[in-house]
Formats: structure tokens, sequence, C-alpha cells
């Protein structure tokens, strides 16, 4: 039962910030280029990771597609884990805060999803014992 409420917390709380983040890249495209420029990525990636963000978001709560939700749960791992390099690249290491919150997330819904989700996953950590 506990590894039940630890998915739906840690997914909750992992859509929050991933949601929030793409709010913030529609209301403040200023404040978000000027960041992106600053860790050395291209302006253009603001749309591209509103809509990523989005359906990343969106594939892991609907789970209407096991393999679809598998690989959104990749693709935030890979973003988290650059994004918080990159602030760290930059010695700017207390702004990698949120990436490292949220891959802490990311593992805690990941590795209780087959718990708490009808269709298990062939990658969660029950199918591996």
């Amino acid at each position: 039962m506990a590894s039940i409420y630890t998915y739906w917390i840690s997914t909750g709380l992992l859509s929050l910030l991933y949601l929030t983040s793409a709010v913030m890249y529609l209301t403040k495209p200023d404040f978000v280029r000027k960041a992106l420029a600053e860790l050395g990525y291209p302006a253009y990636l603001r749309p591209v990771m509103i809509v990523v963000k989005v359906l990343g978001t969106a594939a892991i709560l609907s789970r209407f597609n096991v393999a679809l939700s598998d690989l959104a749960y990749a693709g935030i791992f890979y973003h988290l884990l650059l994004a918080g390099l990159a602030h760290i690249a930059v010695r700017k290491p207390a702004e990698a805060l949120p990436a490292l919150i949220g891959l802490a997330l990311l593992i805690a819904s990941f590795a209780t999803q087959n718990a708490a989700r009808a269709i298990p996953s062939p990658y969660g950590l029950a199918a591996m014992f």
C-alpha cells in the first residue's frame, strides 16, 4: 500500500514540476531565452520543450500505452540529468536543485509504477524480482 502512495505522490509532484515549468516557458519567454542562452542552448528549444514537457507528463499520467509511458520516463530522465549537468557546468550548482529533486521524484515514480498501475511495465522494479 505504501508503494501505491509513493507512486502517486512522486508522480503528481513530478508532473507538477514539469507542467509548472511548461507554463513558465509560455508566460516568461524572455527570461527563458536568457536562461537558455546562459546555458549555451539555442532559443528555438523553448517551444519544443513546452510541447515535450506537456506530452511527456500526459504520457506518464494517462498511461494509455505502457511502452510510450516508459519512453516518456526515459526522456524525462535524460532531460533532468542533462539540465542538472548543464547548470553545474556553468558553475551554478544551486540552479541544478530542481533537476535533482525531479530525478529523485522520477526514480521513485518509476520504481513503484507496477504496484500502482493495472498493466505492469516490463522494466519496473517488480518485474525484475
